[in-house]
């Protein structure tokens, strides 16, 4: 753009987010928003335009380099059917409490309410997922308070903000700054977090609630991922076990003696137990929904940190709960608590080498052709220590929160809450674009593959070669059906696996990423499976592994509830196509037996 010519509305929008700090926009062009991509182009690509094969994907990447970087997300979509598609990936960032921004193009506010071609009222569709701030940029004079309202929203409140940029505003001339008069807004760049911390009194009460405990246990989520130091500090002076939600996996490395993994279904045994034992719970940003696997009410003490206040006692009973900010309260609260020795921890020492003994037998039992247990079991294995990972949701979540054992540096995120389908090629690109260094791992099923994820890969082999390391490992677990939920359907519901619904063509992945010019092996026996993990992390480009694995296996807790077993017997009795080779992974794995059931 010469000196000389007036700057746009479009350029103004590009500048301020480049004032913002946003070095990446993820998005797919569309006309709606041709303006806006013909400003990234003036500015000389800064911010970045990356260009997945789908809006969903652009949105899923925005909320990936959120949950990775730190930083604000970014994404930028057309109107119509273009906005339409990046929801779900919002959705993702709103659930899950990720910062970003989405950017939407609109018809020519001249052709607005005339039920032109791709007009939509944005508004109303993105009040749910923005609700924060979800606004029409209509006027050049609003382009300012917009962008920095939208950004100091997404910061502040943790969420999605939207704004909505009609076609024929992005080429209208822009104000250098409105003009300080009656209606105009004058606002600036800039949004620094509070310290949030709870009154003195209640981080006393709160102490003395888990001082008088005998045998304390720790529920560390997403919330707690920066608090790693601090979690470990208060697990010893406690002398507490550590278990970890889904979303928190990564805030302590799982090589520590008294963190006893995962909770819940997708759980370790040592977790579960760890909160059947308790008498004491803290719970630290977490959410965690399953509320069976948590202390029965009545019978453990428990004192919550969280940083919205909305969340406190909003799944378990907390008798002193503590609003703020993790990493500030548990400094806080550390003074106040007493060095125990109860012992406790000696006592998860044994419970948790017996739970990990009792994963490492049901990844070595026998399948056919691979147990999907033993993928992530021989995964584990060569693991680089400043991995980032990616999960996916389905089977590959369930042998994720089990087997992988993250180490101090490592960082790891899936779409937690939302739990949709197709969400690690999008984070794992993210992870590569904020992170082009550190070698990625994405962890996907056959399902999400045929989703979304054979489109990601194209992304994959359109910009691997810019990363200063191109270690991306995908490992793809191709058991030809969506296993999670037909387990759902035997363990939940009592009924036999629906093939219609469940069965998945036997699609090539391994071949597909070749032709990407990717490096690729599928392997079906336990030897290739081992040479394939070491090959993948020493290659000189992204390398998909596609394992063939048995559906069989179940992604099961290793014990089942009553109602489980009861459930189970039903569907084998309304004859299930697999009963005779699923009946005997249950055994094999859960001990499970149908004449005992």
């Amino acid at each position: 753009m010469s000196k000389s010519e007036p700057k746009k509305v479009s350029d103004f929008l590009v500048a301020r987010l480049t004032a913002w700090g946003v070095e990446v926009v993820y998005g797919y062009s569309g006309d709606g928003i041709n303006g806006i991509l013909g400003a990234l182009g003036r500015a000389g690509n800064r911010p970045r335009f990356i260009q997945p094969p789908h809006e969903e994907l652009a949105a899923l990447m925005a909320v990936g380099h959120a949950k990775y970087s730190g930083k604000v997300g970014v994404c930028l979509v057309t109107q119509g059917p273009g906005a339409v598609h990046a929801l779900n990936g919002l959705y993702d960032a709103k659930l899950d409490h990720q910062p970003v921004v989405a950017i939407l193009g609109q018809v020519s506010q001249t052709a607005s309410g005339s039920y032109y071609q791709q007009e939509i009222d944005l508004v109303s569709l993105y009040k749910d997922v923005a609700h924060e701030h979800v606004h029409v940029l209509a006027a050049p004079e609003q382009a300012h308070h917009l962008i920095d309202r939208a950004f100091r929203s997404a910061l502040a409140e943790r969420t999605v903000a939207a704004i909505i940029v009609p076609h024929d505003v992005q080429d209208q001339e822009a104000p250098e700054q409105p003009k300080a008069e009656h209606g105009n807004i004058v606002t600036t760049v800039g949004y620094v977090p509070p310290r949030v911390l709870p009154r003195d009194s209640e981080l006393t009460r709160a102490a003395d609630v888990l001082n008088a405990g005998i045998k304390v246990a720790v529920l560390a989520g997403a919330g707690a991922l920066q608090a790693s130091d601090e979690l470990i500090e208060v697990a010893l002076r406690l002398d507490a076990g550590l278990a970890k939600a889904l979303l928190g996996k990564a805030a302590v490395p799982d090589d520590l003696p008294f963190v006893t993994g995962s909770v819940g279904f997708l759980g370790t045994r040592a977790s579960n137990e760890l909160m059947k034992r308790c008498d004491t719970l803290l719970i630290v940003g977490s959410q965690f929904p399953y509320t069976e696997f948590l202390p029965k009410p009545g019978q453990a003490r428990c004192v919550q940190i969280d940083i919205d206040g909305k969340a406190i006692g909003g799944r378990y009973p907390a008798e002193v709960g503590l609003v703020g900010d993790s990493v500030e309260t548990l400094r806080a609260l550390l003074p106040r608590l007493s060095q125990k020795a109860t012992s406790f921890q000696e006592q998860l020492r044994s419970l948790i080498q017996e739970s990990r003994r009792e994963q490492e037998q049901v990844a070595l039992t026998e399948a056919h052709p691979l147990n999907p247990a033993r993928v992530f079991w021989e995964l584990n294995k060569v693991l680089p220590d400043d991995l980032i990972v990616a999960g996916d949701c389905g089977t590959a979540t369930f042998w994720y929160a089990k087997y992988i054992e993250l180490r101090r540096g490592m960082l790891a995120s899936l779409s937690g809450t939302l739990a949709t389908m197709g969400s690690a090629l999008p984070y794992a690109l993210a992870a590569k674009v904020s992170f082009s260094s550190r070698p990625v791992l994405a962890l996907v099923g056959d399902g999400a593959m045929q989703m979304s994820g054979l489109n990601a890969l194209i992304t994959v082999a359109q910009h691997w070669r810019d990363w200063s390391d191109p270690r991306l490992v995908i490992v793809v677990l191709n058991n030809q059906q969506l296993s999670y939920v037909t387990w759902e359907q035997r363990a939940m519901e009592g009924d036999p696996k629906f093939a219609p619904s469940q069965d998945l063509l036997d699609f090539p992945f391994a071949r597909y990423a070749e032709l990407l010019g990717l490096a690729s092996v599928r392997v079906a026996s336990p030897q290739a499976l081992e040479a394939a993990c070491q090959e993948a992390f020493r290659a000189s480009r992204p390398f998909l592994i596609e394992a063939v694995t048995d559906p069989n296996v179940p992604p099961l807790p290793p014990e089942l509830t009553d109602k489980q077993r009861t459930k189970l017997k039903a569907a084998f009795f309304k004859g299930d196509a697999d009963a005779p080779a699923v009946l005997h992974q249950l055994e094999q794995t859960t001990g499970f037996n149908m004449r005992r059931a």
